[in-house]
């Protein structure tokens, strides 16, 4: 054993909590591993904006690692058994109440990813610290990262970050908020654009250049479907979904009840027909019209007479 027990205890803590926290993240459906910041960088197509100095970084914060994401789960615990002699080492030192250097790390929106200090960042969690101080350097990006993010989230921020490039919405129209909760929504989006763009340019008999085109797609296509989707409160169907997979979804709908019928179907109905295939809005109606059967009854019923 080593001649500091309390760190070989410490050590196998951890592992015995990293074990259960990915049990349970498996369970609950919860992110269990790390960032790998490298496919971060290369997804969202990070920017460097420069070196912010020392700063005191919640720890809560820190989700992603400079290859070393496989070592430690998403809390920082360790995973491996070779982490062990300078894991201990560490926390010897944290231990016995000698200080830390600082560590290195990127920060990512309002996440931060290791670049020098994995084992002090996990020792520092084991030992439930709030923050640790850090030499930090900062990335631009166009997309928000979240903590409880996953590889399956980043895939999806990868795809906005594509959209937003290619499209300018965002210095198109700042207040533009387009988001999806799976994958390939983006994608349909750029494909909309360029049918739009090929229909206006032949409508206006010109070149209409594809920023122009995506400002008059927000304005005349995507904008009107999202203001029918909010006046009808379908949304309210589908939890946990968004307006833009609802966009999606009414236009599909759209095109697939004009085929069935053989001629067009207006957006609206639509969209009405397709919340009323959902059994929670269905459920919803049939109490709100037990309900309006139960007070035309009781409408119906003669007055009480006064004892």
């Amino acid at each position: 054993m080593d001649r500091h027990p309390q760190s070989y205890l410490d050590f196998e803590r951890a592992r015995r909590r990293a074990a259960l926290q990915d049990i349970l993240a498996a369970l609950r459906r919860r992110p269990a591993d790390l960032l790998p910041f490298e496919e971060v960088e290369e997804k969202l197509h990070l920017r460097p904006r420069g070196y912010r100095g020392l700063e005191d970084v919640p720890l809560d914060r820190i989700v992603g690692s400079v290859g070393r994401y496989q070592d430690f789960n998403r809390a920082f615990l360790p995973r491996r058994d070779t982490l062990r002699d300078r894991w201990q080492r560490i926390d010897t030192l944290v231990s016995t109440g000698g200080g830390l250097p600082p560590v290195e790390l990127y920060k990512v929106g309002d996440v931060y990813f290791v670049r020098d200090g994995n084992h002090r960042v996990s020792v520092a969690r084991q030992h439930d610290a709030p923050t640790i101080q850090a030499y930090v350097w900062e990335f631009e990006t166009s997309v928000p990262l979240e903590p409880d993010m996953d590889v399956d989230d980043l895939l999806l921020k990868g795809e906005q970050a594509d959209f937003l490039q290619q499209t300018h919405l965002q210095q198109i129209r700042p207040d533009a908020r387009i988001e999806f909760t799976v994958p390939g929504g983006y994608y349909k989006l750029l494909e909309q654009i360029a049918h739009f763009q090929r229909a206006i340019s032949q409508i206006d008999q010109r070149d209409v250049p594809y920023e122009e085109a995506v400002a008059l797609w927000y304005e005349m296509a995507y904008e009107p479907v999202v203001e029918i989707i909010r006046e009808s409160g379908i949304l309210q169907a589908f939890p946990g979904r968004t307006e833009a997979d609802l966009y999606i979804w009414v236009l599909r709908h759209q095109q697939e009840l004009s085929q069935r019928y053989g001629r067009p179907v207006l957006m609206d109905r639509a969209a009405t027909d397709l919340a009323a295939r959902s059994p929670r809005w269905l459920l919803r109606r049939y109490l709100q019209r037990l309900r309006e059967r139960l007070a035309r009854l009781l409408r119906r019923l003669p007055p009480r007479r006064g004892r």
